[in-house]
């Protein structure tokens, strides 16, 4: 019951048949490699299930997926979840209600294809731009607005019968380092965490009804614990902080320890099977293992070893364990509940149903979520017939391992990574040439100069970019086009943080600025309405450039 895993493939594998049967895990992640569509999903839920009840446990499985919405969308896909709006165009929205429903939306989805536990809202405040790991996943960099965005989603969730889990406690926004990467060093004090990280997660796990579990990040705080052990695994921020002071009783998550922070001895973590250990000796309720079959097995062993030997008090576990079964009560239900049967024919109903009321419901959240930076007088963009428009997207790598999907990026011939929001903006180059007689998409990389004479033969330009404030060479280029535009409208589109352009305000007479806060395709749609159509912003700017 201590453990969380992922497995691989559109289909209920060995590995996590195995883990289900032979070690009784009691609860499974969902990934993005996991969902085809939503009857498919429904399907291995139900195996899972199936599996569980056959091998003898007491409880149904708790199965999670990670579905912040917007650039986190494990679930979303033409086939499968409605793809919503993602923090911070909803905090961009400026009505915490249109969070609630939006959550609610995608609870009741997610609630038809047998999915109970949700890693989301996302309760960082993002107080540092450069953060590659939050950003736009932050609802904004002020507390109390946070706030008010995760407990309504939280709610959302909830009322449908989801359990929502507020990440990534203690905060992860107040830094510039990815924990996928490397181990984050936040130097607050314990007055500056309760100041503006700890309000939102206080909040929550305070609310009525308190947040069902909590999700403990990989960062270290030496100001707070003395040392820089991952939060995740130190009994001073679990226990300590979370339990005793902050009087949190509900399930305690992981981040999952894959991430190299605790996997990778050469960033100074301890390793998968020995952070799985030291997680539960520090308070967590669960360890999240997503990705490896040896490293699940090797976890499970490590800490049954440290049980047998005293290393792990087992009636810390059996308190432990009442939580994650009130909690397995509360929202997995019981056995009748998870393998009720329905014919397809109703379930495909059902579910076209709730798709087409969900995808409104995200149009009108798109619509609202866009934000106008500068230059709404110069709107909507008039280009002649016969007339050229540019469009240029930026090629770039991953900065975010929680945002890029590895699998649905764009390769050069060679396989090499070629642009991580390519198909995204390709979908955008379609839309825009849907609305001018002549189009032409320049994708633009760090290592190519201005093409002049492509520029001097168009009429306007559409110039995109991706948290260029942490890739200058987009900045640099944008110039250079600017330079050899001269007098002919150009719109610029933030698609991801809207710090792309602080302190740029020699630009705003000339251009106009809009943010869209994320590069989904139906950010996109939204975009070229208000460029092209004459649609209003509605939007506003949940942080401050």
């Amino acid at each position: 019951q201590h453990f969380v895993f992922g497995f691989h493939g559109h289909q209920v594998s060995e590995d996590i048949k195995t883990l289900i049967r032979d070690y009784y895990l009691g609860n499974v992640i969902l990934m993005k490699r996991n969902v085809l569509d939503a009857k498919q999903v429904r399907n291995i839920v139900r195996e899972l299930q199936s599996i569980a009840k056959e091998s003898g446990h007491e409880k149904p499985l708790l199965i999670g997926i990670d579905q912040e919405n917007g650039l986190v969308s494990a679930f979303s896909s033409p086939t499968a979840g409605t793809q919503f709006p993602g923090a911070m165009a909803l905090a961009a929205t400026g009505n915490p209600d249109i969070a609630y429903q939006v959550s609610a939306a995608t609870a009741k989805e997610l609630k038809m294809v047998g999915i109970n536990w949700v890693y989301s809202p996302v309760a960082d405040v993002n107080s540092d731009s450069r953060n590659p790991v939050i950003g736009v996943r932050s609802y904004g960099d002020e507390s109390k607005e946070v706030t008010r965005y995760a407990s309504s989603v939280a709610r959302g969730l909830t009322s449908c019968g989801i359990a929502p889990s507020a990440k990534h406690f203690p905060g992860h926004g107040d830094t510039y380092v990815d924990s996928h990467l490397a181990l984050p060093v936040i130097r607050k004090t314990r007055s500056q965490l309760e100041a503006t990280e700890l309000v939102p997660f206080n909040a929550l796990i305070h609310g009525t009804p308190p947040i069902a579990s909590v999700m403990i990040g990989h960062m270290a705080l030496p100001d707070l614990t003395g040392d820089n052990t991952p939060a995740s695994l130190c009994p001073k921020i679990t226990n300590e902080l979370l339990r005793n002071q902050m009087g949190y009783d509900g399930v305690v998550v992981t981040d999952c320890l894959e991430m190299d922070a605790i996997a990778e001895p050469l960033q100074g973590g301890c390793g998968v099977e020995e952070g799985a250990l030291r997680s539960l000796l520090a308070g967590a309720d669960v360890a999240m293992v997503c990705h490896t079959f040896e490293r699940h097995v090797g976890s499970i062993n490590r800490v049954y070893a440290a049980v047998e030997n005293g290393e792990l008090p087992y009636g810390e576990l059996v308190t432990s364990g009442r939580r994650i079964a009130k909690m397995k009560d509360e929202f997995a239900g019981n056995w009748g509940d998870v393998l009720v049967r329905e014919t397809e024919e109703t379930f495909q109903k059902e579910w076209n149903e709730l798709k087409k009321m969900n995808m409104e419901l995200s149009r009108t959240a798109y619509q609202k979520s866009l934000a106008v930076v500068w230059g709404t007088e110069k709107l909507p963009l008039k280009v002649e017939k016969k007339k050229k428009l540019l469009l240029f997207t930026p090629t770039m790598e991953s900065l975010n391992r929680a945002v890029d999907d590895p699998e649905g990026v764009l390769r050069d011939r060679l396989g090499r990574l070629r642009n991580t929001a390519g198909a995204s903006y390709l979908g955008l180059a379609s839309e825009v040439q849907k609305r001018v007689t002549t189009m032409r998409h320049i994708v633009y990389s760090s290592h190519e100069d201005v093409d002049k004479n492509i520029i001097s033969d168009a009429r306007a330009i559409v110039f995109v970019l991706r948290n260029a404030d942490r890739s200058i060479w987009q900045k640099h280029y944008l110039r250079k086009v600017l330079t050899q535009s001269k007098d002919i409208p150009v719109i610029l589109l933030a698609s991801c943080g809207p710090y792309d352009l602080a302190g740029a305000e020699d630009l705003h007479e000339k251009t106009v600025f809009i943010a869209t806060f994320e590069f989904t395709r139906n950010a996109f749609e939204a975009f070229v309405e208000v460029a092209f159509d004459g649609n209003e912003a509605q939007g506003c700017m949940p942080v401050s450039i």
